[in-house]
Parts: C-alpha cells; structure tokens; sequence
C-alpha cells in the first residue's frame, strides 16, 4: 500500500511513543529548555507559575484559593496594510468578503469567548463585557484594534481574553483583504491596561494620553 513520505509507519510511531513517554526524563526535558539543575536568565522557576519547579514540566495553575475580584483589561493592536489601494478598498467597503471592519469585531469578541479552547493553560472564565472597536488609521495606512474584557467576580485575570480577542479581530482583517494586501501584518498586541487580584492595576505608560478607540 502507497504511504505519504511524510507520515510514520504506526508501528514506529507507537514504538517512539513508548521511548520517549516511558521515561519521566523525557517529559522534564522535553518541557524545559534548561538544562538541568540550571537557572533561566530569564526568570527563576518560582516566578513561572505554569512550570513546575522541580520537574520543569507544565501545570495549569490551581486558583481554587484565589478570592474572587472584579477584572478587567484593554488590549490593543494594530494592523499595517502597507497599501493605500487596500486601505481606501477597506475605507470605501470596497472589499469582495465585505465590511471589513465589522467582520473583524465579530470575530474579536468571539475570540474573546473561545479564548480558554486556544490558549491550553488559560482557565475558563464567565466574561460579562466584551467591546471590540476597530479604526481606520490613514496615517500610518492602518486597522487600529482594541479590546475591553471584564468580569464581576473570577479568580484569574481577563488579559489573555482582551489580547485574543484583538489578535483574531487582526487576523480577520488580514484574511478579508489578503488578495488586496498580501504583505498585511498583525503587530503591537499588547495589554495596556489591567485590573483586579493580587498584582492590582497595571497601566502602560505610553497609552496614558491615548483615549480609548
């Protein structure tokens, strides 16, 4: 029987699953990048909350203990066209898929709703708001993005929620206008503002003058 080049053969692929699940060594290394009994430049293993710091192997954080707080986070991005036509296509809803900008906020918020299904160590929240606003930024021939997250009472934070909901909002601008802005691209998501839990408020320096879209 013919087989694609590119798959293993089950018996092979079954006896590389037992050399490499069968030995707890495996798993340590396989999850970390530091070899062993070496400190990350980065961070030190108490600090990574989704690695364990003995074994290195990932964990999703038990919050059972976390006492429950009003959340929210504003997340923005930005998506570069690096095309007038493309952007005047969007600006006059020129564009064969349709509105551009209207689709994209469809799809940010329910990004935002699906964000524990993507992200594998995110945990699942009830989010009670959700805004996803986009703009045209004819400047810098743009789609400005920005998402708002909120939930009255979880133990865990909302950033993740904002950040996918301006992440998938982007990648469907890029899909409804790729065959007019093939070299589009999806930048600057950050979170640049967050409240609630124990770290209390963060606030992003740069976006203290900027108003929300």
């Amino acid at each position: 029987m013919h087989q694609s080049p590119g798959l293993l053969q089950p018996r092979l692929l079954a006896r590389l699953r037992r050399s490499f699940l069968g030995n707890p060594r495996n798993h340590r290394n396989y999850y970390s990048t530091r070899a062993p009994g070496a400190e990350s430049p980065l961070s030190t293993p108490a600090e990574l909350t989704h690695v364990d710091p003995q074994s290195g192997r990932l964990n999703m954080v038990d919050v059972s203990d976390k006492p429950p707080t009003r959340r929210q986070a504003l997340a923005r991005g930005q998506v570069l066209l690096h095309d007038r036509k493309a952007f005047e296509a969007v600006q006059r809803q020129a564009i064969r898929k349709g509105d551009v900008l209207t689709v994209g906020q469809v799809a940010g918020i329910q990004g935002a709703k699906l964000t524990a299904q993507l992200i594998p160590l995110c945990h699942p929240i009830a989010l009670t708001d959700i805004q996803v606003q986009l703009r045209l930024n004819e400047a810098d021939l743009a789609v400005e993005l920005e998402s708002s997250t909120m939930c009255a009472a979880e133990k865990t934070g909302v950033e993740m929620e904002a950040l996918t909901a301006v992440a998938v909002a982007g990648l469907t601008v890029i899909d409804m206008c790729k065959s007019v802005a093939r070299g589009a691209t999806l930048t600057n998501v950050r979170v640049v503002y967050k409240t609630g839990g124990r770290s209390g408020t963060y606030q992003e320096a740069s976006a203290l003058p900027e108003q929300p879209l």
